[in-house]
């Protein structure tokens, strides 16, 4: 078993990032500029917003926080994103999920300009993603594109099973991974929780990309030997055990599963810093004007 390390791939590709992002300012006099909005105050939100922001500073980007009251109207947010869409000095725009219950998220997603929507939510990056035209890439996904790819891993023919139909990795992921791509060329089935026969065909998987939302839900005896695992999920539970009060699982039982596994995703330190590589690739690829000029 070898552990697919996000925190060690992650650090070697922001300095990558932070080379590209220091030749950008002294061509453009400028820096990268993403802006995330923050509504309420989720502790598992203001958690990725924090990182999220501390990332940009560390590869050498502007970052903006805007932060409301959860009672904010639908209204004023759209607002605001109107506004920031035409801010020349906005490369990359972020609503943080999730939001209020009056607040629809589909609206917030689809109002945000799909030349600056770097976390790869809006239905035209999601519609040209799928007949593989250039776009932003969903930064779950292209983070565990990105991850495969650097310890090249040759997924060519292989079968994979996507555990999850969520529009934010799952069915994205079953499209990435069917495409003729250096990273893809797979045999791909989509499962999700209404799956029949699930554990059956979980088992067929070369690759198992686990994204239910459920701590620990993929478990041994669902897994063949010398699979490759990776495990999206990132559940929050309360613990006495941390500093911070809570203990994260992802959605495969690692203890049990990982012997069998011939590569695998730990959860901290897999994915989640994965995720943040590909949002940090999409907003330096905005303000390069790479994707839309």
């Amino acid at each position: 078993m070898e552990l697919l390390d996000g925190k060690l791939i992650s650090e070697k590709i922001k300095v990558e990032i932070a080379k590209e992002a220091a030749d950008y300012l002294a061509q453009s006099g400028r820096k990268p500029h993403l802006v995330a909005i923050l509504v309420g105050s989720d502790g598992g939100s203001e958690t990725y917003v924090a990182s999220k922001i501390k990332n940009c500073e560390k590869v050498g980007f502007k970052s903006s926080l805007i932060r409301y009251d959860d009672t904010i109207s639908e209204l004023e947010l759209l607002e605001k994103i109107r506004t920031l869409n035409q801010d020349k000095d906005v490369d990359g725009l972020i609503v943080q999920l999730p939001l209020p219950k009056h607040i629809d998220p589909e609206k917030v997603t689809e109002e945000i300009d799909h030349k600056k929507d770097v976390d790869g939510f809006h239905p035209i990056n999601l519609g040209r993603m799928m007949r593989n035209l250039p776009c932003f890439i969903p930064a779950t996904p292209y983070g565990i594109l990105l991850l495969l790819q650097e310890y090249k891993i040759d997924t060519t023919g292989m079968h994979c099973v996507v555990v999850g139909r969520s529009n934010i990795v799952g069915s994205p992921m079953s499209i990435l991974m069917a495409r003729n791509q250096k990273v893809g060329n797979c045999t791909v089935t989509l499962t999700h929780s209404k799956t029949k026969n699930l554990k059956e065909q979980v088992l067929q998987a070369d690759i198992i990309i686990a994204a239910i939302g459920k701590k620990n839900f993929i478990t041994a005896d669902m897994v063949k030997n010398g699979a490759i695992v990776i495990d999206v999920g990132i559940n929050r539970e309360i613990s006495t055990e941390t500093k911070s009060g809570y203990k994260l699982f992802g959605d495969v039982d690692f203890k049990n599963v990982a012997p069998k596994s011939s590569f695998i995703t730990p959860v901290p330190g897999g994915v989640g810093l994965m995720t943040i590589v590909g949002l940090l690739k999409n907003t330096l690829a905005s303000a390069k004007k790479e994707i839309y000029r």
